[in-house]
């Protein structure tokens, strides 16, 4: 097995920036990217449906600014973005990081089943990406978007067509959404995570599917979510300033 790496220090990547992130209470890669992000000198608004869990972050975090929202709700985005312009007087990057799992298989699947999935994680990130670009444009352009996809996306996995579909949108947004806002400065990327390890994904999971993903990557390990989180730091950095459309697989899975 691969070692893990030290968590690594921050170095001013994000300096100043105002960063948005969705999804972000609990403990994935939405809050590990909130806090990399703070490490790396941005200033952070945190949103996520569950008001409990986002004061608990929040309080967590510390100098962070929470606005609840839910992604299916367009006013609720709306909201986000208007708060954190507010806040802060401008938005520079926004993570879309909200989504819906589950597990089952299409011979079972019911249309509300699949049509929440597809919500919350396709629709939603259309929905803020739609939001944010004409807020970039509006002030004047310049702006970055980095949606959270999955290798899920490029590849099959029992029970999850609604996830997998959902995923695929998201890689297939995001090279269309680059094209069509590049004429303003807008740069939209994508991560495309293989298996990142935390509670709730533990909770959820069966042990013996973890066993079975675990064994798919190369490493010998899953990834910790701030590893993910590392390479959405760098998407909306100036690091990574000539990418735009481009979904970049975070994983050490066997080709």
């Amino acid at each position: 097995m691969i070692p893990l790496p030290k968590y690594p220090e921050g170095a001013n990547l994000l300096r100043n920036k105002v960063v948005v992130v969705t999804a972000a209470a609990g403990t994935g890669i939405g809050s590990a990217v909130a806090k990399r992000a703070l490490e790396e000198g941005a200033r952070v608004v945190l949103s996520d449906w569950h008001e409990r869990r986002l004061a608990e972050k929040a309080a967590e975090l510390g100098d962070v600014h929470a606005i609840a929202c839910d992604v299916t709700q367009e006013e609720q985005i709306q909201a986000l973005l208007d708060g954190a312009a507010e806040r802060y007087g401008r938005i520079d990057v926004l993570i879309n990081n909200a989504g819906l799992g589950g597990t089952n298989s299409i011979v079972d699947m019911a249309d509300d089943e699949w049509a929440r999935v597809i919500d919350v994680t396709l629709n939603g990130t259309f929905r803020a990406t739609r939001a944010a670009v004409n807020r970039f444009i509006a002030q004047g352009g310049g702006g970055v978007i980095v949606n959270n996809a999955s290798v899920i996306g490029w590849r099959a996995q029992a029970g999850q067509a609604h996830y997998a579909a959902a995923k695929a949108g998201v890689m297939a947004l995001t090279r269309c959404a680059a094209v069509d806002v590049a004429e303003h400065g807008i740069r939209v990327n994508a991560v495309a995570p293989s298996l990142a390890m935390h509670p709730f994904l533990a909770k959820v999971t069966s042990e013996e599917l973890l066993t079975e993903l675990t064994a798919r990557e190369v490493s010998g390990r899953a990834a910790e979510p701030w590893e993910v989180a590392n390479v959405m730091v760098f998407l909306a950095s100036e690091y990574s300033s000539y990418l735009t459309g481009e979904v970049v697989s975070v994983s050490s899975q066997h080709a």
